[in-house]
């Protein structure tokens, strides 16, 4: 009995897997102009420009507490989901651009995977030291000993490589791959390449928000397509699609 048993298991068609290709796609679509957007109106009304003391950055932010703790809001998008976009993009150029888009995946996460977990920034710790009232003097020491430590340095400097480097690769990718709008592309590849160089927050914000519309660019691609051309469909183990 059992062989005749295990023959009309076999035999019985098994509900095909739930395909979920179009949830992924449009989810990336939403996700990607989103962390340079976010950042972008971080900078923008930002109460004090980069690369200000920590002692100025302090008084900036007791002078605007209410709008700088809004502000980190904005931030959140960036820290939690450029890694996404940066795959959404490296995605939709794959194909078009593959030795191109290789190469700036692969500096733009390597510089986020490393810098979010290991960079600790001077702006968290100003706003904490306006709320929680610490003492300016030594938290101003705290913020140069992490300035000064070895890791963060490695970690600053690839992740400034891959927003400058990898991001400008990934926009030339999405122009050559033609998956998008080239002007997108190039927006892309000029934002992430000048952020560093802009004078002042108001320029940097400004450049970032550029940025996301090059990102957006992603975002296109991925609501033209359809779900065969972003994935290949949903198999069960041992059957072919």
């Amino acid at each position: 009995m059992q062989p005749d048993t295990d023959a009309r298991a076999a035999a019985t068609p098994r509900k095909p897997p739930r395909d979920v290709r179009g949830f992924w796609r449009v989810l990336l679509a939403v996700v990607a102009p989103l962390p340079m957007l976010g950042m972008g109106l971080n900078y923008l009304f930002s109460p004090v420009d980069g690369g200000e003391s920590f002692e100025a950055t302090v008084a900036a932010y007791a002078a605007h507490e209410q709008a700088a703790g809004v502000l980190r809001w904005f931030a959140l998008p960036f820290l939690v989901g450029l890694i996404p976009a940066t795959f959404a993009v490296a995605w939709v150029a794959r194909r078009g651009a593959p030795r191109l888009t290789t190469a700036g995946a692969l500096l733009a996460l390597l510089g986020d995977l490393a810098g979010f977990p290991l960079i600790r920034g001077g702006d968290d710790l100003a706003y904490l030291t306006v709320t929680r009232h610490f003492d300016v003097a030594t938290m101003a020491r705290i913020q140069n000993a992490l300035e000064d430590d070895p890791v963060q340095l490695v970690a600053s400097l690839l992740f400034i490589v891959g927003i400058v480097v990898g991001l400008l690769l990934l926009g030339l990718a999405l122009w050559r791959s033609g998956a998008a709008p080239a002007w997108m592309g190039v927006l892309l590849a000029a934002g992430g390449f000048t952020h560093p160089f802009m004078p002042g927050h108001t320029a940097s914000g400004i450049g970032l928000l550029v940025t996301a519309v090059g990102f957006a660019a992603a975002s296109v691609a991925l609501l033209r397509m359809r779900d065969d051309e972003f994935d290949l469909p949903p198999v069960r183990p041992g059957t072919r699609a």
